[in-house]
Formats: C-alpha cells, sequence, structure tokens
C-alpha cells in the first residue's frame, strides 16, 4: 500500500497532457543481494509521488540477470514483480520496459523476457516483444531493442522499422523513443556497442529522430544521471534506480525521474532517495526577454553577474562577428570571466585550425580544466551563434545554436560536471584574456558580444 505520509508534489501538465515516471538500472531480483536495498530506496520516494503517475518507463536492466539459467533468470523476474514491485497496481499505472544487457543477452534471455513481460507485438520481424510502440492519445512513444541477438547482440538495432513507425504516426503532437543504450557518451564514458549504440548507426538513427520531430530519446545503461541535446532532440539517461556502483562515483546519485508533458513541451525533476529535487528542466528553452538584451564593452568590464546562477536560471550570449583568415590557431578568446592573480575559470573563444567554439572551464585551483567543444568556424566568414549557459542541466548545459537554426545543441565534453558550481568572477573582458589586449586576441575583423538572462 502506498503511504500517503511525506508526500511529493508531482508536476502536472498544464492543462491536457501526461504525467509519467522514468527510472531504469535496478539490477535487482535477488533476495538479500546488493542491489535490493537501494532499489527500495528509490521505490521508497516513487510511492510518495502525489498523485502519482499516469504511467511508468523502464529502459531496461531491472534483474541482474546475466545467468544461462533459465529457471534462474525467471526467478529473478518473479521476485523483482511479485515482492520488490508489489506495490505497484499495474492495472492503475502500466509500466512499460525495454531490453537491456542484464535481461536480454542471448536468445534464451530474449525468449524469457518477452514472456514475463508480455509487451505489445507489434514491432519488426522477429522482434515480438522486444521492440515495440505504444500510442497513448496524443503521445507516441517508441521501444527500440539496441541489442536484438538476430542483428550481433549488444549495440546493434534495427532503423529501418524505427523510421517507418515515426512516419507512419506523423500526426502524432508529442514523440519519444527510448532505448537501453546512449546515442552520445555520457560523463565520458564512451565505448561503441558497449557504452553506446554502435557507432555506425548513431547518425542515422539521430537524423530519423531530428526529421520526424523527437522530443527525447531516453535511455539508461550509463550509471547516471545525464541530459543533452543534439540538433533539438534531447538525450535523457536515467539508471539510478538502485544499482549500487555509480559513473563516476561521488557525482552522481541514485535517483527517479517525474515528468509532466503537455501542449507547451517537457518539464522534469529528478528526485534522490530522500526525495529531494537535485535537477529540473523545462524544454523546449523559452526565449529570452528582447528587451533584456545588452551589449558587453569589448575589453574589461564588471561583470554583469557574479556568484552562482541559481537554479532555474540561465544566460544567454550572442556571439557576432567575422572569423580570423589567417593565423586561426592560436587560442582567441570571445570572452572570459577572471579574478585578477588566478587563472580565469570560465573562458569562451576559438581554438585549433578549425577555429573550433571551446568553452575551458576551471572549478578548482591546481586542478586541471575541463573542455567543452562547440561548432567550428570556417576561416574569413561571418557568424552569428547563440549560447546559452544553463547550469541545471549539468555538462550538457552549454548549448549552441546558428542564428538560422532553432535547433539547439550541448557542447561536446567529457566532464561529469557543468556549470552548477561555478561562481562566477567580478571581471570579465571581451576580445582578449585577462592579460591584457594582446592576451589570446580575437583576430578575426568583427567582434560583437551581448548577454540576456532569464
Amino acid at each position: 500500500m502506498i503511504s500517503t505520509n511525506n508526500s511529493i508534489p508531482a508536476l502536472l501538465p498544464r492543462g491536457k497532457g501526461h504525467q509519467f515516471l522514468l527510472y531504469g538500472d535496478s539490477c535487482s531480483g535477488v533476495p538479500g543481494a546488493l542491489h535490493e536495498k537501494t532499489f527500495a530506496s528509490v521505490n521508497a520516494v516513487v510511492q510518495r509521488l502525489r498523485p502519482q503517475p499516469d504511467f511508468i518507463l523502464f529502459p531496461g536492466d531491472e534483474i541482474i540477470g546475466l545467468t544461462p539459467d533459465p529457471d534462474a533468470l525467471r526467478a529473478q523476474w518473479r521476485y523483482w514483480w511479485d515482492t520488490e514491485m508489489a506495490w505497484l497496481d499495474r492495472a492503475a499505472i502500466p509500466i512499460w520496459h525495454t531490453t537491456g544487457n542484464h535481461t536480454t543477452y542471448d536468445a534464451m534471455s530474449e525468449a524469457v523476457f518477452r514472456d514475463v513481460l508480455d509487451m505489445p507485438d507489434n514491432g519488426p520481424p522477429g522482434q515480438t516483444g522486444l521492440s515495440y510502440f505504444v500510442r497513448r492519445g496524443d503521445l507516441l512513444m517508441v521501444f527500440v531493442n539496441t541489442l536484438w541477438s538476430g542483428l550481433g547482440g549488444e549495440g546493434h538495432l534495427e532503423l529501418a522499422w524505427l523510421e517507418a513507425t515515426l512516419r507512419e504516426h506523423r500526426d502524432i503532437r508529442h514523440k519519444l523513443v527510448l532505448g537501453h543504450h546512449p546515442v552520445f557518451p555520457i560523463n565520458g564514458f564512451t565505448g561503441t556497442y558497449q557504452r553506446e549504440i554502435g557507432h555506425e548507426y548513431a547518425r542515422q538513427f539521430w537524423d530519423i529522430l531530428v526529421s520526424e520531430n523527437v522530443l527525447a530519446y531516453l535511455c539508461s545503461h550509463i550509471l547516471a544521471f545525464d541530459v543533452q541535446a543534439h540538433r533539438g532532440v534531447l538525450q535523457i539517461c536515467t539508471a539510478g534506480a538502485g544499482t549500487a556502483h555509480r559513473m563516476p562515483e561521488g557525482v552522481e546519485y541514485l535517483h527517479c525521474i517525474q515528468a509532466a508533458l503537455d501542449e507547451q513541451g517537457l518539464r522534469y525533476q529528478v528526485l534522490d532517495t530522500d526525495g529531494v529535487v537535485r535537477e529540473r528542466m523545462e524544454w523546449p528553452l523559452p526565449d529570452p526577454d528582447p528587451a533584456s538584451w545588452r551589449e558587453l564593452p569589448r575589453g574589461d568590464s564588471e561583470a554583469p553577474f557574479s556568484g552562482h546562477v541559481e537554479s532555474g536560471r540561465r544566460i544567454e550570449l550572442r556571439l557576432v562577428g567575422q572569423s580570423a583568415a589567417a593565423d586561426v590557431a592560436t587560442a582567441q578568446t570571445i570572452l572570459t570571466a577572471f579574478e585578477p592573480g588566478s587563472i580565469a575559470p570560465f573562458w569562451l573563444g576559438l581554438r585549433g585550425p578549425k577555429q573550433t567554439l571551446t568553452a575551458i572551464v576551471g572549478r578548482q585551483p591546481g586542478r586541471s580544466p575541463t573542455y567543452w567543444f562547440g561548432p567550428d568556424l570556417p576561416a574569413g566568414e561571418d557568424f552569428d551563434i547563440r549560447v546559452t549557459l544553463l547550469p541545471d542541466m549539468g555538462p550538457g548545459g552549454l548549448l549552441y545554436r546558428h542564428r538560422d537554426c532553432g535547433r539547439w545543441s550541448s557542447f561536446t565534453s567529457a566532464s561529469a560536471q557543468g556549470l552548477e558550481q561555478l561562481s562566477w568572477p567580478r571581471h570579465w573582458a571581451v576580445g582578449h584574456g585577462q592579460r591584457g589586449s594582446e592576451d589570446r586576441a580575437f583576430r578575426g575583423a568583427v567582434l560583437n558580444v551581448q548577454i540576456a538572462g532569464t
């Protein structure tokens, strides 16, 4: 029975919409084993949500699995359902699953998965109950199998059926795609077929999501919470439902995601095992008030703000200029924030022969900084780029888009943290570094930087 004590308010749709829960990777199913207690701590938070979700999405690795014995595998599933998930009224709150590397690692385990979960039978040939779609009013959810044995196992997936299914349902307002493996690396953990889908599939897979106006790809596998955007489509990774290990330890945490989807978009809150909201976001990002834009002067100036950026706020920059036509490989400053006598904790500029838009963030004195990489700028050409700094988004919270494109993309980074802990200094400089006008000077013909806050 679900307790009514210490309830947690759920985000609700603003009008007609959907309220749901997303969590994955409990790796449980064995009485008294390591992950039973941690999974229970997350479920205790889920049971405190008021109101309870309309449905639950679980992108894989419910049980520890990875056994050659089908009877032992079925016993794990029985314990997961009959004991660990006994609190859930599945008639009132449906739950849909993706395959995972702990649950569908060979033909035998695929057969057990089909039999135990009995997911819809509308997927591609040979993948009955492994890939499927669910239509719920104005919401389409497509569950892809990122490790089908018929294609080679882990990291392989079928794309033609995904594209055909999304095209068949183009009239749907909201589209989500779910799979176990990420497409883009998370927290610096990368490796084709093992930590992401096979790299030969990634571009075509994401092209399909972009062209069919999918809102987000929901996945797990990497034991972290992470969100990033690529050409306007979110990748949201949740793998904190109970697996006791973290990637990396000390930064990531056990969690579940409660979300609301409506005509205005997606909102979510990430809850830890104390029921505390650790991260939140709204997508798509609203545009800043046009009246809030102001130009930053070229050279040194007092910072327009300092200290930490509060949760719920973001900073947007507009970078307009012309890139250098010669001597382009040296570092060129667009904007830096610094305190005299210490290395700047934030630097944004161009680096390398391709004039790659780069952010360098130093959080602690004496520790190496972290790097974020955006688009390359052709030599001698005009540019007009928006950059958003969104601490609530973690490592994915440095985003860019070109003037003629409304789709945001996260800078690429191997960091497990974003700007959420950065304390912004009181001194800024535009067009050169902190040591004066010749320090890493911008070498293009024109540079204008504007800022707006939300």
